[in-house]
């Protein structure tokens, strides 16, 4: 059904995705450190269902709509490259922040807090670009139906980011107080992330790849 190289392929995709800071991780380390790892547990769950639209429209076959009107997915691909020169930029510019630099924010009823993780998610640019630009790349007709293709390589994805982020909130309360006393540490982190953002930017607008028919 799906090659071990397909499977691969997406859990290093996925990967890199999940380590990149961004919309999804902003929130959940925000979330923990000035609330608790319980209210990063609840934003992880509300990221956890937009996982799960996203996994349903590739699997219905929405990649077929870009793969039938191109400037479609041109658009989501700039729009996403656009996106995460932002983040590079917000990382590297003077008087940016770390991602784990501690915030002073208002605590949220569980309600807003699972909302809130899942709006984040569905807006996030990264993980549409991986659900309608990269996943599609790994999916052969020729061995069997794409669209339960495109579930099993969805579910990887998704294992690996629920894993990866619900480490990064139990770890987010001790990785914040280690850097708070280590200025170096901070601004390296914050260069580490830009120039990784950076580099995503450039791969994302420069790939000329199409979508797959679903």
């Amino acid at each position: 059904m799906i090659g071990i190289t397909a499977v691969l392929g997406v859990s290093a995709a996925a990967l890199g995705m999940v380590l990149t800071p961004g919309p999804n991780m902003m929130y959940l380390v925000s979330r923990t450190v000035s609330q608790g790892r319980r209210a990063g547990m609840v934003s992880l769950a509300g990221v956890a269902v937009g996982f799960g639209v996203y996994l349903t429209a590739a699997t219905v076959g929405i990649t077929a709509v870009f793969a039938a009107v191109p400037a479609l997915y041109l658009a989501l691909k700039l729009a996403g490259a656009g996106y995460l020169a932002w983040l590079a930029w917000k990382a590297v510019r003077p008087g940016g922040v770390s991602v784990f630099t501690p915030d002073v924010l208002p605590a949220d009823p569980v309600r807003r807090l699972f909302t809130m993780g899942l709006v984040t998610n569905l807006l996030n640019p990264k993980i549409a670009i991986m659900y309608m630009a990269l996943i599609p790349q790994f999916v052969a007709p020729e061995q069997g139906r794409v669209w339960l293709q495109s579930l099993c390589l969805g579910s990887v994805q998704i294992v690996i980011a629920l894993g990866v982020n619900a480490l990064i909130v139990v770890g987010a309360g001790g990785v914040a107080s280690f850097l708070a006393g280590r200025p170096l540490w901070l601004r390296a982190q914050r260069y580490v992330t830009g120039t990784v953002l950076g580099a995503m930017a450039v791969l994302v607008a420069g790939d000329r790849a199409r979508p797959l028919p679903a």
